[in-house]
C-alpha cells in the first residue's frame, strides 16, 4: 500500500483554473474537459522556480531507493490453502504467460489496457494483466493516479484495488515490497497479425522538459540483455474520482497499444542509425553518438536508446586525407588530431542556440576550416611544414579546455572528463544525473576519456528535448516518416491531440450555426451586376526569346553530338522526330504536360492541331504502365531506323533509384529500369533529354551525362541589362531572400512566431507524436479558428484571435474579402503544403466541415491536391470558371491548377515532394509551415521553395541588384531580381510599393503572357517580340472557334479569365503581379536566411540530394562566383552516388567516365519555362531534320539567253556535223558570273542596265531553293547510313583507314621542271592502279578501253579539286552512282592532306606539290589535265607492251565541283510538258559516255539546274562550268592557266573553241549545286602584313615601293585589281559594248561594265571577225612568241585607248614592249608602270599602261 504521499498545489489561483475549465467546457462539445482538481494537482506543465528546478523537485522517492541503505526485506502473505502457486499462473490456476496468451482472445474492459508484469522467477517471460489506464503514467512519466486497479486476465477476477493483493494473486513471489512502478514494465498490444506482443516500456518517472537524450555512436550491439533495476519511484499521492472519460491528457487505448515502431521516439529504422537498448531504470528515450572509441555494450529496454554513427563518420571522414595531401611536399600533412576534433565539437555545441539542432555539415566545415588554417603554408606553397608556434593539444589538456569552453554557456553543454575511466562509466554517470534531474537545463553531455597510455575516446549524449526529437525524426527516411504519420493516424495515437485542440476555439461556433444559411442567402441576393464581363483571350503560343535561346542551345548540343568524330548520332539519316515525355505518376502533372503539348501543337511535328486523345500518346506517367509504352517505343525504334526518338525525362530528379533496389510493386527505380536498359542505351536512334530544376543528383562522379551535354538556363539580365528583351524578371528563391534583407517592408518570406510557440508547447505535451502531426493539427486548428473569427458569424469572435496567429488571420481574411468584394467573385489561391497524404486528407475534411458549419460553401473552394487523383472541384465553382472562360462544353472540368486562375480557394498540396506542378498567377500565399525540416538537402529545400516562383514583368520600375547571398541558390548562373507590385491593399505584405496604376503583365510558372486586367477594354492581341533570328518561328494556334471545335475539352487550357477594364474592388486584378508570400517553419527560415563563410546561403553547402554522399570532407565550399557549369563540375568531383542510386553501377574499371553519348541534361529554376523551351526544341529539331533532308540549291535562271533550235527536242545525242555548223555562243549564261566582263560577239546586244556590281561574298546571297534530297544525292561527311559503311572504309577485307602514300613524277615543259605528285591510295582501291610489283613503285592509273562497257561501271575517272571543305564537300558518291564502280580522286593541297585523310579514309587523294599551297583553282585543273594526259600516254605504252591497240584507251576524265549534289534529266513524255526528275550520276555519265563519236569532242558538260529554265535546244555550244567531261587527248595542246584564281573555265573554253575543238553541253541533263558557305576555291582572303584595311586600288603600287605589305599571291592581286578598277584603267571601255577591250590569248575579268573581245594569236585559230571594229583598249598578258607586231596591226583602236601589258618582271615587260614595237602607236610614261603590292620574295607581277596615239 505505501503510496500515501501528499501532492502540492500549484501556485495558479483556484478561480483562474475554475474559469478556464468552465470556458473549455463551453467551447467543446465532444470531449469532457478535465476537472479543476486534476488541473491543480496533475498539470504536466511544471513551472520553473528561480533556481531552474520544478516546484516539486524536492519530492523524495518513497522507499529511499536513491540512498545507499539496503532494501527492506519483505515477507509475502501465504497463499490460501488449495490455491495454485506455480510461477506464471494465477492462484486460480490460469496461465498468465505472454507466450501462452499471445494468440488468445483477451477481455479488456473499457478504460483498461494490457500490461506486461515482470516476475523475478520468470525473467525470460512476461505475465499479462489488465490495468486501469488512470493509474498508469503517460509517456513522460506523469498523470498517473496513485493506487492501483487491475483485473486478472487468466481467471477473469476483477476489482483488485491494491497492487500487493494483485501480486499475490498472480504469484509474483516477491522478496521486497510490491510496487507497481517496479513490476508493471511494458505496454502490450496486438500487432497486425493479431498477436499480443511487448510494446513500449511504461515510463514511471519524468523530469519536465528533459525526457530523452541522444548518444552519437558508430558501433552497436544487437545482443541485448535485460536486467532489473530498482531505481524507480512512483508518483506521490493517490487521487481518486478522476474518471478516464474526463481526462483530456490520458492516452486512448489504441495509442497505448502502439508498437515500438510506431512511436516517433521509440524505434527509428534507418541504415545510418542503429537502435539499441538501455537498462530498465532509464525512463528516457536516448540517442547516443560517439566520435572516438567503441561504445560499451548497452543492455535493457529495446526502445530507450538511439545510436547514431553520424558523428563518428564525420570524424573518420575528416581524418581521411585525400591522396593529393598524403604526401604533399617534402613531408606528409597531418589531419586534425583526435583532441582537436573533440575540442572543436565542444566549441560548436556551445555556440548553438537552445532551439538549434546540430548539423553535421556545419561541423565538417569547422573541421575543414581549422585544418586549412593550420596547414595554409604547406598547401599554398608546397613548403616544409613549419613547426607551429603553439604546442599541439595534449590529451591531458583536453578535458579542462573543453570544460572551460563549455562554461560559457552555463548548463547547456556539460563536459565529463575528469575522473572518468571509461565511456561506460561516463554514460552511467550521465544516466544517473538524468535520473536525478540534474541535467534539466542541459542539451549536450560530452564524455571524454583520456586514460594514460590509451587513445582518447569521446561520446556525445544529446539530452535536449527539442534536439532529441529532431535527431530522432531525422532517422526516418522520407517514406518511412510518412508511413509513421499514417500509422499514428490510423491507430488513433493522435486522437488525444486532436481532441485537445478541438477544445480551443471551435465550440463557440455551435450556437450560431443556424444563422449561416440566412447570411449566405442574403449575400447571394445582394451580389451586384456591375463587375466587368469576363472575356476569352486565347494567346498565340509565342516562345519567349530566352526560351527560344535555350531551345537553340539544345539543338546546338544535339548537332555537336552528331558532328563529333565518334559517330554516335547520325542526324543525316533521320527524316522525322518522334518523342515521348516521361513525367512522375501524378494526375495533375500529366495533365499539365498534355496541356502544353497541345499548345505547342506537338512542336509542329505532325499536324496543325491535335485533340486531347491524340496528345496523350506523347505523355507517359512513370508508373507500372510505363513499361509497355517504353517497350513499344523500343520496338518501334528498332524497326524505324530513319526516325529519331527523343525520350524527355521531365522532373528528372524525382526517381533516381536503382532498379535493382526497388520492389516489384514499387514505381521507384522504374526510370533506371527503362532509360538505362541496354535496349535504350544501345539504340542509335534514341536520344534522352533529362529536364529538371535540381540537377545535383545527376551530377556525380559516376554520372551518365557528359558535362559537355549539360544545358543551363541562361541569365536574362546582365548588369541590369535585359539580354533577351522580354521585359520579364524571374522571381525565385534568391529574390525571396532579398526581400528578407530589404528592411523597408514586410518580407515576402517569413515565419510565424505565434504558430511556432504553440506547436512547440504541444510537442512538449505530446512527445510521442510525430512533429508533422502536431504542427498540422495546430495549423488546421488555426485556420478553423481564423475562419470562425473572419466570418463574423460567431458571437464574441474577437476572443478567438488569441487561439490563432496574426499570419493565419491575414490569410483567411484576404481569402474571404477578395471574393466578397469582387462582383465577379474573383479571388486568391492559398497554397497549404502538407506532404502526408493522410494528414492532407484529414485537413481537407476538417476545413470542409468548418466551412460547411459556417455556411461558406459558396465563398471559397477547398481543394485536395493529391498527385494520385484528378482535381475534384465543386460543381458551382466549375460553373463559375466556365462562365469566366465562356466554355460551352457541359462535360468540361478543370484538369490543371493553371485553370483555377482567379478562383478563391485553399489548395492543400500533398505528396512527399512537389512534382513540378505549375500554379496560377492568383496564388497569393504559399503556406509551408508544416513541411519537414529533418531532411536538409539542397534539392528538398529548393523544390519546396520553388512553389512560389514567379515571372514578373519588369517595365514599370528599374531592377535592383540582388543582395549578398542571393547567388547560386537555384540552378541559375546569375539570379534575377524581383520588380514591381502595385495595389494599396495589403501593403504590409508587399515589399514593392506601387509605382503606377497600371497592372503589368505577369507570367506565373510556365503559363503564357496574359493581357492585364487593368488594360483598356479593347482586346489587344499580343504581338510576337521583335526578333532577328533566322530560325523559323512557331506557327500560331488556330482561332478560338476552330480550336474549340477540334477539342472542346482542352480548349480552355490556353484560356485565362480577364477583366476588360480595371475595377478597384477586384483584389485579384490589382494583385495579379505580386509574387506570393511564403511562410516557413522557424528552423528552416533560420537555415535558409543564414550565410556560410563564402557568403552564399547556408543551404547551398548541404548535401545536394539524399541519394548521393560527399566523396570527401576535404572539399571546398561553393563560391559566389561559380556559374552553373562550375557548380556541375563541383558536384561531379565531390559527390558519389549511394548504393541505391541508379548511377552507382555506372563505373567502368580503368575509366574516369562512362558517359552515355546520346544523353542531355537541361536544368533551370522552377517555373521558369523549361517545358516550352524543350517543346520548341523538339519542333525546331524536327524542322532541322526535314532541312537535313533538304539542301539549298542555287536556283538562278540563265542570264543573257536567247536560244535557237538546231536539234530536235527528242535527240538523245548531239550530231557532230550539226555541232560544227552551230555558232559558238560567246555569251556567258551562268548566273554566278553575272558580275564579270561579258565576252564580245557580233550580233549580241547587252541589256541597258548592264550587270550589277556585287561584293566578294556574292555567292552567299544568291537565289536558292530548298530541295529535298533524292535517293541519288551526293553527301558530305555527316552522312553515315548502313549502305555507305563499306564505301567509307568499313570493308571487312581491309583494315580501316589503311592506305599507302605513292610518289608520281612527270615533266612538263610549261613548268620547266619535274613535277612530283603524291597519291594516297587505300588498300581497297589499289586495283585501280598498276605498280611495278605488288607494293612497289606506282606506274600509272589504269584506264579502260573505249570499247569496254559494263552496266555497273563508269569508265571516266572523276577528279574533284577541293579546299577547306573536308567536312562539307560532297565526296560521298555511293548513292549518286547507284552502286556503280567508279574511280573518284580528291585533289587536295599538301597542307590539307591530313585532315582530308582523316575524314575520308577510303578515298583516293592526289596531293598537289607544296608550291601550289597558295595557288588557285587554275593550278589544280592544270595539274589534273596534264597528269591525265601523261597517264594516258603511260597507259597506251602499257597496252602496247601487252600487245593491245594504243589508241583505244579511254581518253576522258571528269572534272567535278565539290558542291554538286544531285542530277536531273528532262522527261519529254510528261503529260503537262517537259518535266525534270532526279536521276543518278551513273545514268548521266553512262549516257554521255555512250554518245556516238564522242571522241570528236574536246569538252562536254551539262547545264546548271534552274526551276525557271526554258531551255528547248537539247544541245548547245558555249561556255561550260562545274561539271565537265574533258577529252585530254584532243585538248592536249590547250592547257588550263595554272596561275588563275577566277574565270579559268571561261578562259579555257574560249581557247578550246579558238583551237577548233568541239564543245557541247547536254541540256537534257542538269546538275544541282548545293550552297556551301564554307571553304571552296572562290573564298579569297587578301592577307596583309600589317593590321590595316586595304581596298582594290591598293593591290598595286609603284615598282620598287618600300611599302609592300600584302602577303597574297600576285596573280590574285592582279585579277582583283583589274576586276574592281578597270573603269579607271580603261575609261573608254566603261559601258561601251561596241568598243570592247581586245584581249589576246587570254580572258581576264575587267568588271561587269567592260566588254572583252577574245582573240587567239595561234595559227589556224578560229576568231570572230573584227573588221571595222574599233577597240577601246588592248590587254596583253604574258604575250608569247605567237603575238607579233604584224598580228597587232590587224586591229584598230580608238584614240586614247588604253594599253595594258602584263609580265612576270620588269625586264620581260620592257622586252615585250620592244619586241612588239608598241612605242610606235602607244604613248608611255614612267608613272604608268606598276607592280602588285607584295614582297619581292613573293614574285610580284608588273604591268605597264599606255595611251593610243
Amino acid at each position: 500500500m505505501g503510496n500515501s504521499y501528499a501532492g502540492q498545489m500549484r501556485t495558479t489561483r483556484f478561480e483562474e483554473v475554475l474559469h478556464n475549465s468552465i470556458e473549455a467546457s463551453l467551447r467543446s462539445n465532444t470531449v469532457v474537459p478535465r476537472p479543476v482538481f486534476s488541473q491543480l494537482y496533475l498539470e504536466t506543465e511544471q513551472p520553473l522556480a528561480h533556481d531552474g528546478r520544478t516546484e516539486n523537485d524536492d519530492e523524495d522517492d518513497e522507499d529511499g531507493s536513491e540512498s545507499n541503505s539496503p532494501p527492506i526485506p519483505y515477507q509475502m502473505k501465504p497463499p490460501p490453502e488449495g490455491c495454485c502457486t506455480t510461477d506464471g499462473f494465477c492462484q486460480a490456476g490460469r496461465d498468465l504467460r505472454l507466450s501462452s496468451l499471445a494468440s488468445d482472445p483477451l477481455d479488456v474492459p473499457p478504460g483498461f489496457m494490457l500490461v506486461g508484469v515482470k516476475s523475478p522467477s520468470l525473467p525470460e517471460n512476461l505475465l499479462v494483466c489488465a490495468v486501469d489506464r488512470r493509474f498508469l503514467p503517460d509517456e513522460r512519466g506523469h498523470n498517473a493516479l496513485l493506487g492501483f486497479s487491475g483485473n486478472c486476465i487468466g481467471c477473469g477476477e476483477k476489482g483488485f484495488r491494491y497492487f500487493t493483493e494483485f501480486s499475490n494473486h498472480i504469484n509474483l513471489k516477491l522478496s521486497t515490497q510490491p510496487k507497481k512502478q517496479k513490476h508493471l514494465k511494458y505496454h502490450l498490444y496486438r500487432n497486425n497479425q493479431g498477436v499480443v506482443v511487448k510494446g513500449a516500456p511504461i515510463c514511471w518517472r519524468g523530469h519536465g522538459k528533459r525526457y530523452m537524450c541522444c548518444i552519437w555512436q558508430l558501433k552497436w550491439f544487437p545482443d541485448l540483455k535485460c536486467r532489473p533495476h530498482t531505481n524507480a519511484g512512483p508518483p506521490k499521492k493517490r487521487h481518486k474520482g478522476w474518471s478516464p472519460e474526463s481526462s483530456a491528457n490520458s492516452l486512448p487505448e489504441s495509442s497505448v497499444k502502439t508498437p515500438p515502431s510506431s512511436s516517433a521516439l521509440s524505434t527509428l529504422s534507418v541504415s545510418s542509425w542503429t537502435t539499441t537498448s538501455l537498462c530498465s531504470s532509464i525512463l528516457f528515450s536516448t540517442s547516443i553518438n560517439t566520435g572516438h572509441g567503441p561504445l560499451p555494450q548497452l543492455t535493457g529496454n529495446v526502445s530507450e536508446v538511439l545510436v547514431s554513427s553520424l558523428l563518428q563518420s564525420c570524424y573518420l571522414s575528416s581524418q581521411t586525407l585525400p591522396r593529393v595531401y598524403q604526401h604533399y611536399g617534402p613531408s606528409p600533412i597531418q589531419p586534425l588530431s583526435t583532441e582537436m576534433q573533440i575540442l572543436l565539437t565542444v566549441y560548436y555545441l556551445v555556440q548553438l542556440g537552445p532551439d538549434q539542432v546540430p548539423l553535421i555539415e556545419d561541423l565538417e566545415q569547422i573541421f575543414m576550416r581549422s585544418w586549412r588554417e593550420s596547414h595554409l603554408s604547406e598547401i599554398r606553397q608546397y613548403q616544409q611544414p613549419q613547426t607551429p608556434s603553439q604546442q599541439p593539444l595534449t590529451p591531458s589538456q583536453l578535458p579542462w579546455l573543453a570544460q572551460l569552453a563549455a562554461s560559457s554557456c552555463g548548463e547547456g553543454v556539460v563536459v565529463m572528463g575528469e575522473q572518468i575511466g571509461t565511456l561506460a562509466q561516463g554514460i552511467q554517470q550521465t544516466f544517473g544525473r538524468l535520473m536525478e534531474g540534474r541535467l534539466e537545463n542541459t542539451n549536450y553531455v560530452v564524455i571524454i576519456v583520456t586514460a594514460p597510455g590509451q587513445e582518447t575516446q569521446s561520446c556525445v549524449v544529446v539530452t535536449g528535448k527539442h534536439q532529441c526529437r529532431a535527431l530522432a525524426e531525422s532517422m526516418y527516411s522520407p517514406s518511412e516518416g510518412l508511413k509513421e504519420i499514417n500509422h499514428q493516424l490510423s491507430t488513433n495515437v493522435a486522437q488525444e491531440l486532436i481532441h485537445y485542440c478541438n477544445s480551443l476555439g471551435q465550440g463557440v461556433s455551435d450556437c450560431l450555426f443556424f444563422t449561416c444559411t440566412f447570411v449566405c442567402a442574403e449575400q447571394a441576393i445582394n451580389v451586384g451586376l456591375s463587375c466587368p464581363q469576363m472575356v476569352i483571350w486565347i494567346p498565340c503560343w509565342i516562345v519567349r526569346p530566352i526560351q527560344l535561346a535555350v531551345a537553340r542551345k539544345l539543338l546546338s548540343h544535339v548537332c555537336a553530338i552528331a558532328d563529333s568524330s565518334t559517330q554516335n548520332l547520325d542526324l543525316g539519316s533521320f527524316d522525322r522526330v518522334s518523342f515521348l515525355i516521361l513525367v512522375p505518376p501524378s494526375e495533375l502533372h500529366g495533365s499539365f504536360f498534355i496541356f502544353h503539348v497541345i499548345l505547342c501543337e506537338l512542336g509542329g511535328l505532325d499536324q496543325e492541331g491535335v485533340s486531347q486523345r491524340e496528345a496523350e500518346r506523347y505523355v507517359v506517367k512513370m508508373d507500372q504502365s510505363a513499361q509497355a509504352r517504353i517497350d513499344s517505343l523500343i520496338q518501334e525504334a528498332h524497326s524505324n531506323s530513319y526516325t529519331l526518338y527523343i525520350l524527355v525525362h521531365d522532373h528528372a530528379h524525382w526517381d533516381i533509384n536503382s532498379g535493382s533496389c526497388s520492389g516489384p510493386d514499387s514505381s521507384l527505380g522504374l526510370v533506371d529500369q527503362l532509360l538505362n536498359s541496354r535496349q535504350v542505351r544501345d539504340a542509335p536512334n534514341i536520344l534522352i533529354l533529362h529536364v529538371t530544376s535540381f540537377p545535383f543528383a545527376l551530377q556525380t562522379q559516376y554520372t551518365r551525362i557528359s558535362p559537355y551535354n549539360e544545358i543551363h538556363w541562361p541569365s536574362a539580365f546582365s548588369n541590369d541589362v535585359d539580354l533577351y528583351h522580354e521585359r520579364t524578371r524571374y522571381f525565385g528563391v534568391s529574390e525571396l531572400l532579398e526581400s528578407t534583407r530589404s528592411g523597408s517592408s514586410l518580407p515576402l518570406m517569413r515565419y510565424d512566431s505565434s504558430f511556432e510557440s504553440m506547436a512547440s508547447a504541444l510537442e512538449e505535451r505530446f512527445p510521442k507524436l510525430h512533429s508533422a502531426v502536431i504542427r498540422t493539427t495546430v495549423l488546421i486548428q488555426h485556420y478553423c479558428v481564423a475562419l470562425m473569427a473572419a466570418s463574423g458569424r460567431i458571437g464574441g469572435s474577437h476572443n478567438l484571435h488569441k487561439h490563432t496567429s496574426v499570419e493565419t488571420m491575414e490569410i483567411v481574411q484576404s481569402l474571404l474579402t477578395a471574393a466578397q468584394q469582387c462582383p465577379a467573385h474573383h479571388g486568391h489561391m492559398v497554397l497549404l503544403r502538407i506532404p502526408s497524404l493522410a494528414l492532407a486528407a484529414w485537413a481537407h475534411r476538417r476545413l470542409s466541415r468548418v466551412r460547411r458549419q459556417l455556411g461558406l460553401e459558396e465563398s471559397f473552394e477547398i481543394i485536395l491536391g493529391n498527385p494520385n487523383q484528378a482535381l475534384n472541384i465543386g460543381q458551382s465553382f466549375t460553373d463559375q470558371i466556365k462562365t469566366w472562360l465562356k466554355i460551352q462544353d457541359a462535360a468540361w472540368v478543370p484538369r490543371t491548377y493553371l485553370e483555377l486562375e482567379a478562383l478563391p480557394c485553399i489548395l492543400i498540396l500533398s505528396g512527399a515532394e512537389p512534382l513540378g506542378e505549375s500554379l496560377p498567377r492568383s496564388l497569393k500565399y504559399c503556406d509551408l509551415r508544416v513541411i519537414n525540416c529533418s531532411y536538409l538537402q539542397r534539392t528538398t529545400l529548393e523544390q519546396e521553395l520553388g512553389l512560389a516562383a514567379y515571372l514578373v514583368r519588369a517595365e514599370s520600375r528599374p531592377p535592383h541588384n540582388p543582395g549578398p547571398g542571393s547567388d547560386l541558390l537555384e540552378s541559375d548562373a546569375e539570379k534575377l531580381s524581383s520588380t514591381d507590385n502595385e495595389d494599396e491593399e495589403g501593403q504590409e505584405n508587399d515589399p514593392f510599393p506601387t509605382q503606377s496604376t497600371t497592372s503589368p503583365n505577369v507570367q506565373k510558372g510556365t503559363t503564357d503572357t496574359i493581357q492585364s486586367p487593368s488594360q483598356s477594354q479593347t482586346q489587344v492581341q499580343p504581338q510576337p517580340p521583335s526578333q532577328s533570328f533566322q530560325y523559323p518561328q512557331p506557327q500560331p494556334l488556330p482561332s478560338a472557334q476552330s480550336r474549340r471545335q477540334h477539342s472542346k475539352s482542352t480548349s480552355s487550357g490556353s484560356l485565362s479569365p480577364q477583366a476588360s477594364s480595371p475595377h478597384l474592388s477586384c483584389s485579384w486584378a490589382r494583385g495579379v503581379s505580386r509574387p506570393p508570400s511564403v511562410l516557413l517553419p522557424r528552423a528552416l527560415y533560420d537555415i535558409i536566411t543564414a550565410n556560410d563563410s563564402s557568403g552564399l546561403p547556408r543551404c547551398t553547402s548541404f548535401l545536394p540530394h539524399m541519394s548521393v554522399a560527399w566523396a570527401s570532407s576535404f572539399r571546398p565550399l561553393l563560391s559566389k562566383m561559380m556559374t552553373c557549369t562550375e557548380q556541375s563540375l563541383y558536384y561531379r568531383q565531390w559527390t558519389v552516388p549511394r548504393s541505391y542510386h541508379m548511377d552507382s553501377s555506372n563505373c567502368t574499371e580503368g575509366r574516369s567516365d562512362n558517359f552515355h553519348p546520346r544523353r542531355l541534361l537541361l536544368s533551370g529554376p522552377p517555373q521558369v519555362g523549361k517545358t516550352e523551351a524543350y517543346l520548341h526544341f523538339l519542333g525546331i529539331l524536327s524542322r532541322m531534320l526535314i532541312r537535313l533532308m533538304e539542301v539549298d540549291i542555287y536556283d538562278e535562271e540563265d542570264i543573257n539567253y536567247s536560244g535557237v533550235q538546231y536539234h530536235p527536242p527528242s535527240a538523245s545525242w548531239p550530231n557532230p556535223d550539226i555541232m560544227k555548223t552551230m555558232p559558238f555562243d560567246y555569251t556567258i549564261h551562268d548566273p554566278k558570273y553575272d558580275d564579270i566582263s561579258s565576252v564580245y560577239s557580233p550580233g549580241y546586244k547587252p541589256s541597258a542596265e548592264g550587270n550589277p556590281v556585287r561584293q566578294e561574298d556574292v555567292y552567299l546571297r544568291r537565289r536558292t531553293s530548298r530541295i529535298k534530297l533524292s535517293k541519288y544525292a551526293a553527301y558530305n561527311t555527316y552522312h553515315h547510313c548502313e549502305q555507305c559503311h563499306q564505301y567509307l572504309g568499313f570493308n571487312p577485307r581491309y583494315q580501316m583507314y589503311e592506305s599507302t602514300l605513292h610518289a608520281f613524277t612527270f615533266t612538263h615543259l610549261l613548268l620547266g621542271e619535274e613535277i612530283q605528285l603524291y597519291f594516297i591510295i587505300p588498300k581497297s582501291k589499289e586495283h585501280y592502279f598498276s605498280f611495278s610489283q605488288p607494293g612497289g613503285q606506282l606506274e600509272s592509273m589504269r584506264l579502260p578501253l573505249t570499247s569496254d562497257w559494263s552496266p555497273d561501271c563508269i569508265k571516266s575517272p572523276i577528279f574533284t579539286p577541293t579546299t577547306g571543305r573536308h567536312e562539307h564537300g560532297l565526296f560521298n558518291l555511293y548513292h549518286a552512282m547507284d552502286g556503280a564502280s567508279h574511280l573518284h580522286i580528291l585533289v587536295v593541297k599538301e597542307y590539307e592532306m591530313a585532315v582530308y585523310k582523316k575524314y575520308w579514309p577510303n578515298h583516293i587523294m592526289l596531293v598537289l606539290p607544296t608550291v601550289f599551297n597558295g595557288a588557285g583553282i587554275g593550278a589544280a585543273h592544270f595539274l589534273i589535265k596534264e597528269l591525265s594526259y601523261h597517264n594516258l600516254e603511260l597507259e597506251r605504252s602499257r597496252r602496247l607492251e601487252g600487245g593491245g591497240p594504243a589508241g583505244d584507251v579511254w581518253p576522258f576524265i571528269i572534272l567535278a565541283d565539290d558542291s554538286c549534289v544531285m542530277w536531273n534529266t528532262v522527261d519529254l513524255d510528261a503529260r503537262n510538258g517537259p518535266v525534270e526528275h532526279a536521276v543518278s550520276l551513273k545514268q548521266v555519265l553512262q549516257h554521255m559516255e555512250a554518245c556516238p563519236e564522242l571522241a570528236h569532242y574536246g569538252l562536254c558538260g551539262i547545264r546548271k539546274w534552274s526551276s525557271r529554265n526554258k531551255q528547248k535546244e537539247p544541245f548547245s555550244k558555249g561556255h561550260l562550268h562545274d561539271f565537265l567531261l574533258l577529252n585530254v587527248d584532243r585538248s592536249q595542246n590547250v592547257q588550263y592557266d595554272q596561275n588563275r584564281f577566277t574565270c579559268h573555265d571561261v578562259d579555257l573554253t574560249l581557247r578550246l573553241h579558238s583551237a577548233g575543238l568541239l564543245v557541247c553541253r547536254f541540256n537534257s541533263f542538269s546538275v544541282m549545286k548545293k550552297q556551301i558557305a564554307i571553304g571552296g576555291y572562290r573564298t579569297f582572303i587578301i592577307k596583309t602584313k600589317v593590321d590595316v584595311e586595304v581596298g582594290p586600288s591598293q593591290y598595286v603600287c609603284a615598282p620598287d615601293s618600300k611599302h609592300l605589305f600584302l602577303a597574297t599571291p600576285a596573280q590574285l592581286l592582279l585579277e582583283k585589281y583589274l576586276q574592281h578598277t578597270s573603269q579607271k584603267l580603261f575609261p573608254l571601255s566603261t559601258k561601251n559594248y561596241t568598243h570592247p577591250v581586245l584581249s589576246v590569248d587570254c580572258y581576264l575579268n575587267l568588271g561587269p561594265e567592260v566588254t572583252v573581245c577574245f582573240v587567239s594569236s595561234r595559227p589556224h585559230s578560229f576568231n570572230i571577225s573584227t573588221a571595222g571594229l574599233l577597240f577601246s583598249g588592248l590587254l596583253l598578258c604574258f604575250a608569247d612568241s605567237f603575238v607579233t607586231p604584224g598580228f597587232l596591226k590587224k586591229f584598230s583602236f580608238l584614240k586614247g585607248a588604253t594599253l595594258c601589258v602584263i609580265s612576270a618582271d620588269r625586264s620581260s615587260l620592257r622586252q615585250t614592249v620592244g619586241r612588239l614595237e608598241l612605242e610606235e602607236e602607244w604613248r608611255f610614261r614612267l608613272s604608268d608602270e606598276f607592280q602588285t603590292a607584295n614582297a619581292k620574295e613573293d614574285r610580284p607581277l608588273f604591268f605597264l599602261t599606255g595611251k593610243h596615239i
